[in-house]
């Protein structure tokens, strides 16, 4: 899947600005990224691995887009700057000496991928935004948390002769942090690697949102049994016996918890669907239903969770 097509970008802009964390909810990424095995040897270490990664998210979060941008920005940063992110004191010169480039570049390439993902996907989950003061009345249920699943190829691999490198990420619908990514590399694709991508992930009582590439019964009922979690996933007309159950289905007649049933939204939107309009309501197609495995018949939402 070609990274043009990725829904995670067209959700990201339709959903309204993040909120503003108070300093009491923001949680410390070096806490998570101490947590990361290092791969050096314990000899000849100048520089703690933790104080080489906050430097190097530091820079990228800054703008820098290759190593040796992250290693100007580093020379570059103020004392202040470079002191709260952990980077080594001279005591002879009584300055902190930040990492060279060199060093950003080996210590980058030999750390471990998975772990720094799931480091900063943890550090993510944990940012909690505050309720909005102007938030109207709770629902009588509560809104679930959802979470999208989709692919993107990253622009700029590829190059040399190298494959290009595919990702099938997670991310938050409020938030729109990615909470965790997997490599999907030539030898396998982006079903095989769905799993794999949720299994770290707590998925309790949460909606999972991805293409029609992933309604597949097995991932439907994993995530039901396994997960806890409701999905909604698009049917195609590649799937026609469950494809013609849903077409049949009285879409029209369902009202919505949040807009009134209307001939435009009940064809395509199941009721009680969270996800954003440009994963669900824009569907050309009926949405596969939430809680039941995909192709083992019709239903309506919200099964597979209280």
């Amino acid at each position: 899947m070609p990274a043009c097509s990725s829904s995670i970008p067209a959700a990201a802009q339709r959903l309204p600005a993040p909120a503003a964390l108070a300093p009491d909810q923001c949680r410390d990424l070096l806490g998570y990224l101490a947590q990361i095995a290092d791969p050096r040897h314990r000899r000849g270490r100048r520089h703690a691995l933790t104080a080489v990664l906050a430097v190097a998210v530091a820079a990228v979060l800054a703008g820098a887009r290759s190593l040796a941008a992250i290693g100007e920005w580093a020379a570059d940063a103020p004392q202040p700057v470079l002191a709260a992110l952990g980077v080594r004191h001279d005591p002879l010169r009584r300055v902190y000496r930040p990492p060279a480039e060199a060093t950003m570049r080996r210590v980058l390439a030999r750390v471990d991928p998975d772990a720094l993902d799931r480091a900063i996907g943890a550090w993510l989950t944990g940012q909690q935004p505050p309720v909005p003061t102007t938030r109207p009345p709770p629902p009588t249920r509560p809104a679930r948390r959802a979470v999208a699943v989709d692919g993107k190829t990253l622009r700029g691999s590829g190059h040399h002769g190298a494959a290009p490198v595919h990702l099938l990420a997670a991310m938050d619908h409020t938030s729109r942090g990615v909470l965790g990514q997997a490599d999907v590399d030539a030898t396998t694709n982006e079903i095989a690697r769905f799993r794999p991508l949720l299994d770290r992930l707590d998925l309790a009582d949460t909606v999972v949102t991805a293409d029609a590439l992933h309604t597949q019964r097995e991932h439907a009922d994993w995530l039901v049994t396994a997960k806890h979690a409701a999905y909604v996933l698009i049917v195609k007309a590649n799937q026609p016996t469950l494809h013609h159950q849903l077409q049949r289905l009285p879409w029209r007649n369902i009202p919505s918890p949040t807009t009134p049933a209307t001939a435009a939204t009940g064809a395509s939107r199941p009721a009680d669907s969270r996800s954003p309009p440009s994963l669900a309501s824009t569907s050309p197609t009926p949405l596969r239903p939430c809680g039941s495995p995909a192709g083992s018949g019709p239903c309506t939402t919200g099964a597979g969770g209280p």
